[in-house]
């Protein structure tokens, strides 16, 4: 699974709780794309959050 290169945000695990309590594994994506992005002067394709995204914490090419 990918993680976001700016905030290492990736995926979190837990449990589905059924309504009789039963439990099963279950996980939580993270909304990652790949982006080509200017990284230290040079465009390069890297994985980013939709959030740093949206924030501006990434510059696109």
């Amino acid at each position: 699974m990918a993680k976001c290169s700016i905030c290492e945000k990736g995926a979190h695990f837990g449990n589905n709780v059924s309504h009789s309590h039963r439990r099963s594994n279950r996980m939580w994506k993270s909304n990652i794309k790949s982006v080509k992005a200017v990284v230290n002067g040079t465009p390069k394709k890297i994985y980013v959050c939709t959030q740093c995204l949206k924030s501006g914490k990434v510059e696109r090419a």
